[in-house]
């Protein structure tokens, strides 16, 4: 059963060496699209789909390239927009990023995906008002789902999606058989050191050395980067269901990419999906007896509320324990990632960007602003997590799960192999451009077409 995974991503590699023989050197000859609009109307979208769509050779207008990307998150679905701007003998420039988010996410909608059609269709308008008419048919439109749609049982996920699909076909822009589908958790961490490098220069000169990548998403968490003393990268990648590490050598000098190591399958360690391990949940299962009621001494020992997690909503307490709050915790965390983590003794000594709650911890401790964002140390995670923990008899928190959430953060951290004097850059944007994965699984979606 491991073979489709493993060939799935021995063809993702594929299309990631060829991205990137293009961005290090230059951007070959692109024949201009002959563009087809088809002749129908949509009542909402404008332009309806016609069979007869652009082939790969028409992607390319002038000297500008679109592409849509929808990311389907766990908490929500946003659009991004992209202009590329196309120049003889170099790697094409990032002109424009149009971003707009929904919520909630498509999984919210498990028990009647013909509603998800809605926020669909409000985000194509944005595309729609962002590209040029003349150029519709041959953007191409894509949907990756993440860990949302992973937690889901496979029959629920697929009507969602045929849903998507459905509104995809009749919209005006390019959309193919694989336009939407769920993202393999390697593919999202590769797909964001891509964005991150690329927007720093790193993939376009070797004078600028790439950096490593941090993404703490609520169901998955990715850890990616290339050794500097060797042309390595690595991805760690910890879903819902599993924990897959996979180790690529990316020899550039003859621009091959080779495979070194297998898949290993763990429990997935996303923030969420940890929150709910450490304070005794199991994702997916239902709770012995029925009970949806959790107690942790990871909470303030005279808190009680409720928590909604995978449409399950959780009535959670705290509990006194005979020693500080945080070393109860502590203990509770370390069992929970016993063992699930490779560390990555590599990584020490590169840069590294850390993004998503890594970034929304260190905003609600008041390490770094908001909109610009900085810089923290794991030791910064660490103190605040134990400040924050052993304060809680004394003043309560508004967010009830911040001692939890950095004692997590901080432990996963060290667990990766990160000491505690590391620092890491925390950015929401770069350039003004969102850091997520989009970006760089956009370029991979649009070298595809190019390579066909």
């Amino acid at each position: 059963m491991r073979l489709p995974k493993i060939a799935s991503v021995f063809v993702f590699l594929g299309c990631l060496a060829a991205y990137l023989m293009f961005v290090k050197h230059h951007y070959d000859g692109v024949r201009p699209a002959i563009s087809k609009m088809p002749p129908h109307f949509h009542p909402r979208l404008g332009l309806s789909g016609s069979p007869n769509r652009p082939t790969s050779s028409e992607v390319v207008s002038g000297r500008f390239q679109y592409g849509v990307m929808f990311d389907a998150g766990s908490t929500g679905t946003r659009i991004h927009v992209f202009k590329f701007q196309l120049e003889d003998n170099e790697a094409p420039k990032l002109a424009h990023e149009t971003f707009r988010a929904i919520k909630p996410g498509l999984s919210a909608y498990a028990d009647d995906p013909e509603k998800c059609k809605e926020g669909i269709l409000e985000l194509l308008e944005v595309a729609q008002d962002n590209i040029p008419s003349s150029v519709w048919s041959s953007t191409p439109l894509v949907l990756k789902a993440t860990a949302g749609l992973r937690l889901l049982p496979g029959e629920k996920a697929t009507h969602l999606l045929d849903r998507v699909r459905e509104v995809f076909v009749e919209s005006p822009f390019l959309s193919r058989g694989d336009s939407v589908s769920i993202m393999d958790g390697t593919d999202e961490g590769i797909s964001a050191w891509i964005t991150v490098n690329f927007l720093i220069g790193g993939l376009h000169s070797s004078d600028t050395p790439t950096v490593g990548m941090l993404d703490l998403g609520g169901g998955s968490t990715q850890i990616t980067f290339s050794p500097q003393d060797e042309c390595t990268i690595i991805v760690q990648t910890m879903t819902i269901q599993t924990l897959t590490h996979t180790s690529l050598n990316l020899i550039s000098v003859c621009h091959t990419l080779i495979l070194l190591s297998v898949l290993h399958s763990y429990l997935g360690l996303g923030l969420m999906s940890a929150r709910l391990a450490v304070l005794g949940g199991i994702e997916g299962q239902p709770l012995e007896g029925s009970s949806t009621e959790l107690v942790s001494p990871c909470l303030a020992p005279d808190y009680s509320g409720q928590w909604e997690h995978a449409e399950v909503l959780y009535t959670v307490k705290g509990q006194k324990a005979g020693e500080p709050i945080y070393e109860s915790c502590l203990r509770k965390v370390e069992k929970v990632l016993y063992r699930k983590v490779k560390k990555a003794e590599e990584a020490k000594d590169i840069e590294f960007y850390a993004f998503s709650y890594y970034y929304d911890r260190a905003v609600d401790l008041g390490a770094i602003d908001e909109k610009t964002g900085g810089t923290i140390k794991v030791s910064d995670y660490i103190d605040t997590a134990k400040r924050v923990c052993n304060g809680m008899t004394v003043t309560p928190r508004e967010n009830p799960f911040l001692c939890l959430d950095l004692t997590y953060i901080s432990t996963i951290l060290q667990e990766l192999g990160f000491p505690k004097e590391k620092v890491f850059k925390l950015a929401r944007k770069i350039d003004e451009v969102e850091t997520s994965w989009a970006l760089g699984a956009t370029f991979h979606y649009i070298e595809s077409l190019h390579s066909q």
